[in-house]
């Protein structure tokens, strides 16, 4: 067990090595001097193969045990390594030494009508091995061992138990905890508004309006701008100035909890569909209460069409009102999670193949890991321009609610 604790640890430095190294390697793509970049970018990405083929020729041996004979090593399972960085918790796991996880407990605060108020930290459970105050978090073995129905509990899921370790089916239990995504959301929004209340207590001081912006007023005002001149205006046109602020909030927020998701050991919160739920609705709201009698008008009673042809369009034009806010839902929250999903995958490509032979373990190292340090470098790309896209629908939709007072802007403007 301790070898396969070993290779455990391997295996999660090996996935750090790889984000890291093209974390570290994505600025070198706008590097002034090309030639530089790229060699450096060679030597991490060559180190990171190196490291990973190792992982992946201990993962492939057996360890012999104490008594000579090999010790029976656990089989590989891709799903449950892919699916625990994917998917919500309530700690930030980074890896194991020696059997002993490395993380960061979060507080649990959990609310039941039959026992009332309960808050301590998550390592009272030790991932799932332990009960705590007449509750259990439950794993793989403890849903299988308690009977329960996969279908209606998952993997980190906080149920009551009894003395003896049962689960009691007739205590509700309201999980408020604190999780890995609303920690790491709530941090990314923090930085978010100290670094925009710095930048405008430059601008306050006169830094940037009389000379020069610098420093962190330099890299934002042109984004700024872009946003400004290429989403605002020529989508809301004089109400461009009315909506900026949100479509400048939407823009950094998902921004900036994409480029944190791209950090070893840190959540995908753009990757969680409640995540992309909540900015969808809310863009929703603000289609909605931006819409004018013309562009109900369009939709209930479209003008030019034959009265048969209406039965079909209208509700067509009505689903759509819904149809938008749920495009930008899936695109923002399946583009993140994919990303992620492949990069794991591919790392997953080398233990796979490292189970039936020593050699394809080998094999399948490096080019796994230049396939993965190729999809990082993609991600951080898509990280920009998935809070591009969002922003511009955005937009576009918010645009379409008062289009009749565009046609009547340019037409004023025409005569």
């Amino acid at each position: 067990m301790a070898c396969q604790r070993v290779k455990q640890d391997l295996f999660f430095r090996g996935i750090c090595l790889c984000f890291w190294a093209g974390f570290c390697a994505s600025p070198l793509i706008f590097a002034a001097n090309f030639e530089v970049g790229m060699t450096s970018l060679r030597l991490k990405s060559l180190m990171v193969a190196v490291f990973s083929v190792l992982a992946g020729v201990l993962w492939a041996s057996e360890a012999p045990a104490a008594d000579g004979h090999a010790e029976p090593k656990k089989k590989f399972n891709a799903s449950e390594v892919i699916f625990g960085h994917v998917l919500n918790g309530h700690e930030f796991h980074f890896m194991d030494i020696d059997g002993h996880p490395i993380s960061i407990p979060l507080p649990i605060i959990l609310y039941s009508p039959e026992r009332g108020w309960t808050s301590f930290m998550s390592s009272n459970f030790e991932h799932g091995h332990k009960t705590h105050n007449g509750y259990a978090m439950l794993n793989e073995h403890s849903i299988e061992e308690m009977h329960l129905d996969p279908k209606a509990f998952s993997v980190g899921d906080i149920v009551a138990v009894n003395e003896k370790g049962h689960h009691e089916a007739t205590v509700k239990v309201y999980d408020l905890s604190m999780t890995r995504n609303v920690v790491q959301m709530l941090i990314a929004l923090i930085l978010f508004v100290w670094i925009m209340l710095k930048v405008a207590g430059r601008y306050k001081k006169g830094e940037g309006v009389r000379t020069a912006p610098s420093g962190m007023q330099g890299m934002l005002e042109p984004v700024i701008t872009f946003v400004r001149d290429e989403v605002a205006r020529p989508n809301l046109g004089h109400k461009a100035e009315k909506y900026l602020p949100y479509l400048l909030t939407v823009f950094f927020f998902i921004l900036i909890n994409n480029i944190f998701g791209l950090i070893p050991g840190s959540a995908n919160v753009t990757g969680n569909i409640a995540f992309t739920a909540v900015l969808g609705l809310i863009s929703f709201a603000v289609i909605l209460f931006s819409s004018n009698s013309h562009y109900w008008g369009h939709i209930f009673n479209p003008p030019g069409v034959p009265l048969g042809v209406k039965f079909i369009l209208v509700p067509v034009e009505f689903l759509s009102v819904f149809i938008k806010p749920f495009a930008l839902i899936i695109r923002l929250f399946a583009n993140m999670v994919a990303g992620h999903i492949i990069i794991i995958c591919l790392i997953s490509l080398i233990f796979i193949f490292g189970e039936l032979s020593v050699y394809a373990g080998w094999g399948a190292s490096p080019l796994a890991i230049g396939f993965t340090v190729f999809i990082y470098m993609i991600e951080v790309l898509v990280a920009f321009l998935q809070a591009f896209i969002f922003t511009m629908l955005t937009a576009v939709f918010i645009g379409q609610a008062f289009e009749g007072e565009h046609h009547d802007e340019a037409h004023a403007a025409h005569h």
